[in-house]
C-alpha cells in the first residue's frame, strides 16, 4: 500500500478511492520519468529513491532545478497538471525509485473535493517555488568560483572524499558550461585543493577548509 503524507489529508471515502485508482511503479536508475514537451498523465508522489529535474536551453547547457527523495511531490507535474501544459525539463531517476502515480482526473477531482488535500498541494508547490527563487538568485548573482567551492564543500561535510562525477555532470548542477567548470577546477587543482582525474574529482585540501566536528 503506498504510504504518502499528501494521503493523509483524505477524509477515508476520497483515501479509499485514491489508493485503488493510483499505481505504484519502480523506476531503475538512468530511466527518464517525462521529457521536456511530453503533457502530464498523472502526479507523481515519491515514496523512495531519487529522481532529479533538470532543464535543457536551446544552447544545450543545463541545470538541474531540483531533486524529489521520499514523501516529495512532483511541482512541475502539478503545474503541467493545472495549467494543461506540456513539461518544461526531465526528470531522470538516479537512485531506483519507487513512485505512485494519481491519474490526471482523480487529481482534479481531489483537488475540487478536498480543500485540505488541495492547501497541501499549494504549500509543496509554494515551497519548491521558493526553492527554485533561490536558485534564480545563486545563478544571476553569485560568482561561479564560489558557488563551486560550496558545492564541493557540501559533499565533504557528508563524507564525500572522492567525487564520481564528470565537469559536463558538474556543469549541469550549477548551470554553467563544461569549460567554465573544468578552468575553476583546474584552478583549484593548481591550489591543492583538489586533485582531477577521468570522471573523479578528490577533495584533497579542500576538505580540510571542514571545521573541526
Amino acid at each position: 500500500m503506498a504510504k504518502h503524507s499528501i494521503l493523509e489529508t483524505l477524509n477515508e471515502s476520497l483515501r479509499k478511492d485514491t489508493l485503488t485508482s493510483i499505481s505504484v511503479m519502480q523506476f531503475p536508475p538512468g530511466q527518464v520519468l517525462f521529457s521536456a514537451g511530453e503533457h502530464c498523465r498523472g502526479l507523481p508522489l515519491m515514496l523512495d529513491g531519487s529522481i532529479k529535474v533538470q532543464m535543457t536551453g536551446v544552447s544545450g547547457q543545463g541545470i538541474v532545478l531540483y531533486r524529489m527523495g521520499a514523501d516529495d511531490i512532483c511541482t512541475l507535474s502539478i503545474g503541467c497538471l493545472m495549467t494543461g501544459r506540456g513539461y518544461r525539463a526531465e526528470a531522470i531517476v538516479e537512485e531506483e525509485a519507487e513512485a505512485a502515480i494519481i491519474p490526471r482526473g482523480l487529481f482534479d477531482r481531489l483537488m475540487d473535493q478536498s480543500a485540505e488535500f488541495r492547501l497541501a498541494i499549494m504549500e509543496s508547490y509554494g515551497k519548491r517555488l521558493d526553492d527554485l527563487m533561490l536558485l534564480v538568485e545563486e545563478v544571476a548573482f553569485r560568482r561561479m568560483d564560489e558557488r563551486l567551492e560550496e558545492w564541493l564543500l557540501a559533499r565533504a561535510s557528508h563524507g564525500q572524499r572522492v567525487l564520481a562525477i564528470t565537469h559536463q555532470e558538474l556543469g549541469i548542477e550549477l548551470g554553467t558550461a563544461r569549460e567554465v567548470v573544468s578552468r575553476l577546477l583546474k584552478e583549484l587543482e593548481r591550489q591543492d585543493q583538489v586533485r582531477l582525474a577521468r570522471g573523479k574529482i578528490e577533495l584533497t585540501g579542500l576538505a580540510g577548509k571542514l571545521a573541526p566536528a
